[in-house]
């Protein structure tokens, strides 16, 4: 709870990933990569409730084994790979009592920290807005990018009549990082969406921003975070 508001916390896990199978119970550094996320929900100071929506038995076993909620079992068809993200946030909130607020945490970002949870939520009450999500600073900044045309001649992405000759003078680019969404829960239930023109942005760095999506991903994390854990 935070200044007497009441929050959920939802974990979503589906059982196929095409990119890297079982992705979300693959060992990192000794542990699940869903306990990651778990073991840092926990220790919130603001969580309520913690619970998983997950459609997949094994899931939900390894997700109750570190101590996290499974209320229901997701129905198979909002855990499809064209299931939209919010769907399962939205069909957990049909389950459950209500919340003052509501914050996903995907299990794909196993670097994110309580500390970046509470804050998020604080950011989001301080400024007394409907939603507050994390983002990162791009590595690759796309005032640098340009398309082709067919002649080969450049076109900016992002038009401006300014030339950055140094990486220094380039405005500040964020990009999601998909570790921590907060919302109102009425605001939620009516947008549908945590993402709008007046949601704020908390940044992470992008140490603890690393987004697991493809085996590689995988491999990164444990060889460069936990090298002693990996195995050659």
């Amino acid at each position: 709870m935070i200044q007497g508001k009441t929050v959920l916390a939802i974990v979503p896990a589906r059982g196929g990933s095409k990119g890297i199978p079982r992705k979300n119970i693959r060992e990192v550094a000794g542990k699940p990569l869903i306990a990651w996320t778990i073991e840092e929900a926990k220790k919130s100071r603001y969580i309520d409730r913690l619970i998983l929506s997950s459609d997949d038995d094994e899931i939900i076993e390894v997700a109750k084994a570190w101590g996290c909620e499974v209320p229901f079992k997701r129905p198979i068809e909002l855990a499809q790979d064209d299931t939209p993200g919010i769907a399962p946030v939205l069909h957990a909130l049909e389950f459950l009592p209500r919340y003052d607020y509501v914050i996903l945490l995907q299990p794909t970002s196993p670097l994110r920290q309580a500390d970046d949870i509470d804050s998020c939520l604080e950011k989001c009450l301080a400024a007394d807005a409907k939603a507050c999500v994390s983002v990162t600073e791009v590595t690759e900044n796309p005032y640098w990018m340009y398309t082709l045309e067919k002649d080969g001649a450049m076109r900016q992405l992002i038009q401006t009549n300014d030339f950055f000759y140094r990486r220094q003078d380039l405005p500040q680019v964020y990009k999601l990082n998909g570790a921590i969404y907060v919302a109102n829960y009425e605001w939620l239930l009516q947008s549908k969406s945590f993402l709008s023109q007046d949601t704020l942005a908390y940044v992470i760095p992008w140490e603890r921003s690393i987004d697991i999506d493809t085996e590689k991903d995988l491999q990164y994390l444990n060889y460069e975070y936990f090298p002693k854990n990996s195995k050659t």
